[in-house]
C-alpha cells in the first residue's frame, strides 16, 4: 500500500530517493538516481497526507495516464509510473536549470525580451496542441527552458488529453487552474479549447511587460468570473514602454470569446517574432478600460452566452456512452464481483467505443470529523482507488477505456445520481444490497438509484439473496 511519506535514501523499483526538491499543494518533487546506471532522474509523487484535497489522486491518475503519451522536445521525457497499490509515482527527464518564476524579481521585462519569450512558450504549446492535449495550468513556474532555448512545458495534472477521459471534469465541480492565468470559459467549466492556453500565455506577458497581472489574484469563484465582463487596464496605461504591436498581440489573447483570440499558438508565435506584419486595431491604441455601460451591459449578460465558439465534441453522446458501475468494496462477495463485470461487459459489446466508469462511495459521517487515513496509516481514498483497479484487471478493456473514481458522500444513492446526472451516463449497473434489518431501516440504494436515475438501471443480484 502507497506510503504516506517517504525520505531519501528509500528505493522505489529500483530508483533511491536523493533529496527532496520541491513541495507543492497537490505533490513533492524529489532527485532520483537509477540503481542500476547511476543516471539521474526526477520524481513526482501525489499528496495523500491526512485531510489532503482527493484532487491530488485525481490530478496525479490524469498526469500518469498523458505524460507517456507526450513526445519532443516541449515535454519532460517520460521513463516510468509507479502504481497505487505499491507507491503511486511519475520518474521523468530532470531538466537543468530553474522555471520561469525565478524571473519574476526582475518584472517587467523589456518589450522584445517579452514577445522572444512569449514565442518560445506558443511554439511549445503548438506542439502540445498538436499532440491533442490542452495544458490548462500555464504560468511562470510551469515552464522551463532546454539549453538550446525551447520552452518545456511541465506539470500536466490539470491537463485535457482529446483521447482519454478528463477526470477532474468528471469528478469535481468547482474549476481547478491558477487564478491569475484560468480563461473565461475554463472558468466556467470548459476544459477542452486549446484557446484556454493562449489566454493563459497573454496573461503571463501581460504580466512580465508590465509587472501587474491583469486579473489580479482572486481566490473565489466570484472574483475569477469577473474577467468574463471586466477588461484588463491596458498595457500601455502601467508601462508606456509596451510598443502598440505588443499591447494588440497581448490583448488579443485575452479576449473574453476565446473566437476573438489567435485561433493557434502558431499564429500567436509567428506575430510576435514578426512585429512589422501585425494588424493594429483598436486594441494597440487603447489607454482606458471599457466605460461603466460597457461593462454592464457584460455583466447583465448570461455568462455562457459570453463565450461563444466553443470547441466541436469529438464524438456524439449516442456513438460513445458511458456505462457507470457502482462497485461496493465494503460489501462485495466474489460471485457478485463477477456477476458485476460479466453484466458489464455484455453492455459495453454493443457499443465498441463505450467508456466504462467504476465507482466507488466513500461514506462520510453526517456528525463526527472524518479521517483520510486509516489506522495503519493508509490514505482511504487510494485503497478505495486500489481496490476499484483490481475489480477491474479482469475486463478485456484498453487503457483510456475504463476510469476510476471515489465520490466522498454521505448519501450514496445521491452521489451515484449526481455522477450521473453531471456526466451524462447512459447506463448504471450496479449490486443489490443484501436482505438484512439495516436494508429495511435504511432503505435500498439500488432501489432509489432506479426509481430516480437519469438513464437505464441494471441492477445485479445473487440468486442466494433472494
Amino acid at each position: 500500500m502507497v506510503k504516506a511519506r517517504l525520505n531519501p535514501g528509500t528505493v522505489i523499483e529500483g530508483f533511491r530517493i536523493d533529496d527532496l526538491k520541491h513541495t507543492g499543494g497537490m505533490a513533492h518533487l524529489w532527485s532520483v538516481t537509477r540503481e542500476d546506471d547511476g543516471a539521474g532522474f526526477l520524481m513526482k509523487t501525489p499528496v495523500v497526507y491526512e485531510g489532503e484535497d482527493p484532487a491530488a489522486i485525481v490530478s496525479f491518475e490524469m498526469e500518469q495516464m498523458i505524460m507517456p503519451r507526450l513526445k519532443g522536445p516541449h515535454v519532460p521525457r517520460h521513463i516510468a509510473n509507479g502504481d497505487f497499490s505499491k507507491q503511486p509515482f511519475i520518474v521523468m527527464e530532470l531538466l537543468a536549470g530553474e522555471t520561469l518564476l525565478s524571473s519574476l524579481p526582475k518584472l517587467p521585462l523589456p518589450p522584445d525580451a517579452v514577445a522572444e519569450l512569449g514565442a518560445r512558450i506558443a511554439d511549445a504549446l503548438q506542439s502540445l496542441h498538436g499532440q491533442g492535449v490542452v495544458h490548462l495550468d500555464v504560468k511562470p513556474s510551469n515552464i522551463m527552458f532546454r539549453p538550446g532555448g525551447e520552452a518545456v512545458l511541465i506539470d500536466y495534472g490539470l491537463a485535457h488529453h482529446r483521447a482519454l477521459p478528463d477526470l477532474m471534469q468528471e469528478e469535481f465541480r468547482l474549476p481547478y487552474g491558477t487564478a491569475p492565468y484560468m480563461a473565461p470559459e475554463q472558468v466556467m467549466g470548459i476544459r477542452n479549447d486549446h484557446r484556454s492556453d493562449i489566454f493563459a500565455l497573454g496573461a503571463l506577458m501581460y504580466f512580465f511587460a508590465t509587472g501587474t497581472r491583469p486579473f489580479g489574484d482572486p481566490q473565489r469563484l466570484k472574483g475569477l468570473k469577473r474577467r468574463l465582463w471586466k477588461d484588463p487596464v491596458p498595457l500601455r496605461r502601467l508601462n508606456p514602454a509596451v510598443p502598440a504591436w505588443l499591447q494588440e498581440i497581448v490583448l488579443r489573447c485575452l479576449e473574453v470569446k476565446a473566437g476573438r483570440r489567435y485561433p493557434s499558438a502558431a499564429q500567436l508565435a509567428h506575430d510576435l517574432r514578426h512585429p512589422g506584419q501585425v494588424t493594429l486595431t483598436a486594441r494597440a491604441e487603447k489607454l482606458e478600460q471599457d466605460g461603466f455601460f460597457a461593462v454592464l451591459k457584460r455583466r447583465g449578460e448570461s455568462p455562457m452566452s459570453l463565450i461563444d465558439d466553443p470547441p466541436s465534441r469529438q464524438a456524439d453522446a449516442s456513438d460513445a456512452p458511458i456505462v457507470s458501475v457502482a462497485v461496493n468494496l465494503d460489501d462485495m462477495t466474489p460471485e457478485l464481483a463477477d456477476k458485476l463485470r460479466r453484466t458489464a461487459l455484455r453492455i459495453l459489446e454493443r457499443s465498441p467505443q463505450a467508456r466504462l466508469a467504476v465507482l466507488n462511495i466513500l461514506k462520510l459521517n453526517r456528525i463526527a470529523l472524518d479521517q483520510t487515513l486509516d489506522e495503519q496509516g493508509n490514505n482511504k481514498h487510494v485503497q478505495r482507488l486500489v481496490g476499484l483497479k483490481d475489480w477491474a484487471r479482469p475486463l478485456p478493456l484498453d487503457q483510456g477505456r475504463v476510469t476510476f473514481h471515489v465520490l466522498e458522500a454521505i448519501d450514496p444513492a445521491d452521489s451515484i445520481l449526481d455522477y450521473a446526472r453531471i456526466n451524462n451516463v447512459d447506463h448504471i449497473i450496479m449490486g443489490a444490497r443484501a436482505n438484512s434489518a439495516m436494508r429495511k431501516i435504511l432503505g435500498s440504494v439500488s432501489a432509489k438509484v432506479a426509481a430516480e436515475a437519469p438513464c437505464s438501471v441494471t441492477v445485479v443480484r445473487n440468486r442466494a439473496l433472494d
